[in-house]
């Protein structure tokens, strides 16, 4: 066994310990540990077999767990936003503990600075989200992450921030104009903007018909969102949820973000308690349920849907639900329950950015953190770019942010024996920092798939 593996485990003890010292069950702390250590280790060689070795499962759960973990790099995990929500000493505790286990697995496989790099920013997200804890203790991972960083499933997304994904605030008033604007600023997502933009317009003409003592016809609110991640789905409902109570429709506009890990109870009965939780925080404002179609795959995950059912019928003028994942599934998980297909009648498809829209995103997050890519790195990107296969679990977005976060490592590593770099220095990503090319080619880029379906 590697000291690696040991290391790891060691740390899921302490994690566990932590956990269940503050009232949470060790099957939910063990689920969130397995997806953090996963999403820490990902961009390590070798590192599945390592991860499988340390949680005593197969190599096969290893992608999977770290896609549900990636949003770690950007909000707390669920049991540390409850013990945050709390109060109290044990979510410093319960977050130390979460770092140092990022600590750790960023040596499962062969470490590499992009493994280092990713478990800097959830040891610091983690951390944040609970004053009080201190810095990891090896690997340099601590509350400072090795790079800038500002989160979110895009470059379309806000920054991150310490709130629990199932209690955001309420986002700052904006007018209509203002949202439609931001609306118009992403990159790519034509088809999308062209959809959000009908359904605001619809929905403002049934408030004029309302007012004027018309008949309300039935217009469909809830949403269906398809596509591969990285593809600006959270960033699109976020506008939404705002675009909604701009137009009177939500009186508060929130947005509640969940998963089935945050619906989802250990056993039957409970479920339908946490849900309807879940869905009270969203009332006046949208619910957006990740990876919704993971709900249909058991007796849990129908009791959630059917409490939901209830729930949109029970708060129909006070809560917007979007639903979003990959195509194929969310077909599948529509047709779960008869009550999903009547209210779900509008989907919006998002398709894979090009590889120009993919470079366009990259120099973004580069001017946003303050730094530059020359002509040749930004040659060596499209490289990159050109020989990275296109399965559904490429990261669009979230693949080039990452390339840019490990830029951003290789950069600093390039300047260590500069004791007093320039600022052009400090702000210049050259080739090298973009790292070696892939060896396999992605197909050509085909016609995108821009319908909408209601």
């Amino acid at each position: 066994m590697s000291k690696s593996v040991d290391a790891v485990r060691a740390s899921v003890a302490g994690l566990v310990a932590a956990g269940v010292a503050s009232g949470e069950t060790e099957a939910s702390v063990m689920a969130e540990a397995a997806a953090l250590a996963a999403t820490a280790a990902e961009r390590a060689p070798g590192a599945a077999a390592d991860w499988g070795a340390a949680f005593g499962g197969r190599t096969s759960g290893f992608e999977a767990a770290a896609r549900a973990g990636q949003s770690f790099t950007r909000r707390p995990t669920p049991v540390l936003a409850r013990l945050v929500a709390r109060g109290g000493e044990q979510a410093a505790t319960y977050a130390q503990a979460l770092a140092e286990l990022a600590s750790a697995a960023c040596a499962l496989g062969e470490p590499s600075l992009q493994a280092m790099g990713t478990a800097s920013v959830i040891a610091a997200v983690q951390q944040d989200a609970a004053p009080g804890s201190s810095a990891a203790p090896c690997s340099g991972i601590g509350r400072q992450p090795c790079y800038p960083t500002s989160g979110g499933e895009d470059r379309n997304a806000p920054p991150a921030t310490a709130a629990p994904p199932a209690a955001a605030a309420a986002p700052p008033t904006k007018t209509l104009d203002e949202l439609l604007d931001q609306l118009d600023d992403l990159i790519g997502l034509d088809a999308v903007k062209t959809e959000v933009r009908h359904q605001a317009e619809v929905l403002r003409v049934a408030k004029l018909r309302t007012a004027k003592k018309l008949r309300d016809p039935a217009i469909t609110r809830h949403l269906v969102f398809v596509g591969n991640p990285g593809t600006g789905k959270t960033t699109v409902a976020r506008l939404v949820s705002g675009i909604y109570r701009a137009l009177g429709v939500l009186e508060g506009g929130q947005l509640i973000e969940s998963d089935r890990s945050a619906l989802v109870a250990g056993y039957v009965g409970q479920t339908a308690l946490k849900t309807a939780e879940v869905v009270g925080r969203a009332i006046g404002g949208a619910l957006f349920i990740d990876e919704a179609y993971a709900l249909a795959d058991d007796e849990f995950g129908e009791e959630a849907i059917e409490t939901l059912v209830k729930q949109m019928e029970d708060h129909r003028d006070e809560l917007v639900v979007i639903v979003a994942g990959y195509p194929e599934p969310m077909r599948g998980f529509i047709d779960a329950n008869p009550g999903l297909a009547s209210r779900f009648r509008l989907t919006l498809t998002f398709d894979d950015y090009t590889d120009g829209q993919l470079v366009e995103i990259f120099t973004k997050i580069s001017s946003e953190s303050d730094f530059t890519p020359t002509a040749d790195a930004l040659a060596r990107l499209r490289q990159i770019l050109t020989l990275t296969p296109r399965d559904t679990g490429f990261g669009n977005a979230r693949f080039v942010r990452n390339l840019f976060e490990a830029a951003v490592v290789r950069q600093a590593w390039r300047l260590r024996d500069e004791p007093d770099p320039t600022v052009e220095q400090l702000r210049e990503l050259a080739p090298d920092d973009l790292g070696e090319l892939p060896d396999t080619v992605h197909p050509p880029e085909g016609d995108m798939t821009t319908s909408r379906t209601i």
